[in-house]
């Protein structure tokens, strides 16, 4: 046909099925015609209103009246919306026939997510034919997939958590085990600040057990943990440690005298009976006691065999007793009876 006109007549609705975003100029300039998709993008009708008062034309530069952008035939356009609202589209326009106006058809180039989300598109409002739509399909389908990975690795990250803190935590009490303490032993000599450690052993404990049983063992155990656990701050390290010892770290401490004070009140609390099943179970608590600054450099074993020899000087000084050990074996330093 050359270049002859096609003669093709379409509707306004059959454009507004093949051109979503399209608008149409009357020959002053005023749009006579909006797709549904574009109108969507303005709060008030654009119908009727000069084009150059609701677009300003970027590029190519100096574009400002009717004329020059039917000059411009072809060209590509970047558009930009005056109300404020930050739209960027991106087109082309062309005459209409018999000098009817332009016609321009128009997208969101790159800026596509941003307005889908800005003014809740769907691909309902999208040409069928328009790559915009299967861009939306695998935007929303690596989203979909996106959030799923985040969901199943937080789910890995807490049950990783979980299973740590399984594994740092006495089944029975709920306190602390000897890996947690091991762990918080060495934290506190590589802060280098000073700390206190506590080596706690139930007196009589085997009594309990031999006369009510296991089950009265197990809740004496976890009576005793309550007390550890009030007479302590949250930042301290308390565990047990196996059968009926425990052990505790305390940040900070540097004086010894600070140090018997909390072991007396813990000598106190647990001295007094333990009710099971109504019958009164009594055990008393030995506590061995030492501090890092006795030490230099303060070293792990050598601060646990320390906290153990004050620990057993206790019980030859006849239980229910605090002793605080010096570094080096030297003698123990004044026997601390409970009240």
């Amino acid at each position: 046909m050359g270049a002859a006109a096609t003669g093709i007549g379409i509707g306004a609705g059959a454009l507004d099925l093949l051109m979503p975003m399209h608008l149409r100029l009357d020959p002053s300039g005023a749009i006579s015609g909006c797709g549904p998709t574009l109108r969507k993008l303005f709060p008030e009708p654009p119908l009727g209103r000069p084009f150059f008062h609701l677009f300003e034309v970027c590029r190519p530069a100096g574009i400002e009246t009717t004329s020059a952008l039917s000059a411009r035939s072809g060209t590509r356009l970047h558009l930009a919306a005056r109300n404020g609202s930050g739209v960027c589209l991106r087109g082309v326009a062309t005459p209409l026939h018999d000098g009817r106006g332009l016609l321009l058809n128009l997208s969101f180039g790159i800026s596509v997510l941003e307005a889908v989300r800005r003014h809740g598109l769907t691909n309902g409002d999208f040409a069928a034919t328009d790559l915009t739509v299967e861009l939306l399909y695998l935007v929303e389908a690596k989203t979909a997939v996106t959030e799923e990975l985040h969901r199943l690795n937080r789910r890995l990250e807490q049950a990783r958590r979980a299973a740590e803190e399984e594994a740092l935590t006495d089944e029975l009490t709920g306190l602390r085990n000897r890996r947690a303490l091991d762990q918080a032993l060495e934290a506190a000599i590589l802060t280098r600040q000073p700390f206190g450690l506590m080596h706690l052993d139930l007196d009589f404990f085997k009594e309990v057990n031999d006369s009510f049983g296991h089950a009265a063992g197990d809740h004496v155990l976890r009576s005793v943990a309550q007390v550890l656990a009030r007479e302590t701050r949250s930042g301290d390290t308390v565990a047990r440690i196996g059968g009926d010892e425990f052990m505790m770290i305390f940040p900070g401490v540097a004086d010894a005298e600070r140090l018997r004070k909390v072991a007396r009140r813990m000598i106190a609390e647990v001295d007094k009976p333990i009710l099971f099943e109504g019958r009164p179970c009594r055990v008393a608590a030995s506590i061995g006691m030492t501090l890092s600054v006795l030490h230099d450099p303060p070293e792990p074993a050598r601060i646990l065999a320390d906290a153990d020899a004050a620990l057993y000087a206790a019980k030859r000084a006849g239980r229910g007793v605090a002793v605080m050990r010096q570094v080096g074996g030297r003698r123990p330093a004044g026997a601390q009876p409970g009240p």
